[in-house]
């Protein structure tokens, strides 16, 4: 071994590196589409102050003055009035399943207070399971209303225009009282750990037999290619059932996270997550040639699910492209769910809406991690 510094093995050793990087494609997409991905995704996607969110209105006392204010938010670019409802309770059941961020209730005898100057209150209620997404909302609505009023407030009325807000503005955050942030994260991370950690372990279930050998035991083995699949991934599922009751410990005891909704909801929402999130990592395991290539793939599908499922930024923020895709993903509806249940006290009818999603991406999850095998096997 000569003793001297070369050059020339340097540039041969580079270019012996630079042509294995060439050759393997999924190393190559990685250095590229990773920070494209992120660059497109925190760029286009990620939208701190949400616009034009889902707004149900109560109008208990029909007139001039509900008129305006109705105006006044149809301009806005907060609010978007999705739903006319005729009692509170009807609004309430829309927070309930989700359908809207805000109830905005104008209350019986509201023009009758007015004009006496008795400072009649509008109730808004907020979903505050997300804290960040209707905060710049809820305190841009006094204003928006009071200079919807202003024009209505003539003659012997004027004197009312002329103070602050001739109204109280009463803002209930709902579900969150106290606006605190854990009960939003903390539920969300339930479902990123478990999209972590089941796609990642699965992802080298077959690529990891490839590398020692191994896989041609499973072909000698009298075992259709079902069985090999449900004994490779069934371990798995235990794993994520303790991860879960971990986290669920933790959120309830050490967050003081409260728990209204079923527990046995949550486990069977819990079991089609996970199946569907080990069927993606089974597929990534038959299609990768390394266990290097199988985690390199888990990140693509790791990064759109933190960031456009509506655990790190608001969803409803989110271009329509971007909430497209986000709601093909599995975690996306599992984190509706399990905020339902856990701060709503949500039931089967609430969250049906985001379950059989679920259920069919964990299907069709599974039909393509099983054909890929077969074709591994074949």
């Amino acid at each position: 071994m000569s003793a001297r510094f070369s050059f020339t093995r340097v540039a041969a050793v580079l270019k012996k590196e630079f042509i294995q990087m060439r050759r393997d494609r999924v190393t190559l997409a990685m250095i590229l589409g990773v920070p494209v991905m992120q660059l497109f995704l925190f760029g286009f996607a990620i939208n701190l102050d949400p616009k034009h969110l889902p707004t149900a209105l109560t109008i208990e006392d029909p007139g001039a003055f509900s008129d305006a204010i109705v105006a006044g938010l149809m301009n806005s670019d907060y609010f978007h009035i999705t739903h006319v409802t005729r009692t509170p309770r009807e609004g309430e059941q829309l927070l309930d399943r989700g359908d809207v961020s805000f109830v905005i209730d104008i209350p019986v005898n509201f023009s009758r207070d007015l004009v006496r100057g008795t400072h009649p209150q509008i109730l808004v209620e907020a979903d505050a399971t997300d804290p960040a997404s209707g905060t710049r909302a809820v305190g841009s609505f006094a204003q928006m209303a009071a200079s919807a009023l202003r024009d209505d407030l003539k003659g012997s009325l004027a004197m009312r225009a002329q103070t602050s807000a001739p109204f109280d503005v009463v803002i209930q955050p709902r579900y969150n009282p106290e606006n605190n942030t854990q009960y939003n994260i903390v539920p969300g991370l339930l479902g990123v750990i478990l999209t972590m950690t089941m796609v990642l372990m699965t992802a080298m279930a077959v690529t990891r037999e490839r590398e020692r050998g191994t896989l041609e035991n499973l072909l000698a083995m009298p075992s259709r290619p079902v069985e090999i699949m449900l004994g490779k991934i069934a371990p798995y599922i235990g794993v994520g059932v303790v991860q879960s009751g971990l986290i669920l410990l933790a959120a309830r005891y050490i967050f003081g996270v409260p728990m209204l909704g079923s527990l046995w909801l949550l486990s069977g929402a819990l079991v089609l997550f996970i199946a569907a999130n080990l069927a993606v990592g089974f597929t990534f395991s038959t299609v990768a040639k390394s266990q290097l290539q199988a985690m390199q793939m888990m990140v693509f599908f790791l990064l759109p699910s933190i960031l456009l499922s509506g655990f790190a930024f608001p969803f409803r923020g989110m271009p329509g492209w971007a909430q497209a895709i986000g709601e093909v993903l599995p975690v996306t509806h599992f984190l509706r769910i399990v905020r339902g249940l856990l701060l709503k006290g949500n039931g089967l009818a609430e969250i049906w809406p985001e379950l059989w999603p679920l259920a069919l991406f964990m299907v069709g999850a599974c039909a393509v991690a099983m054909a890929r095998f077969r074709r591994t096997l074949d």
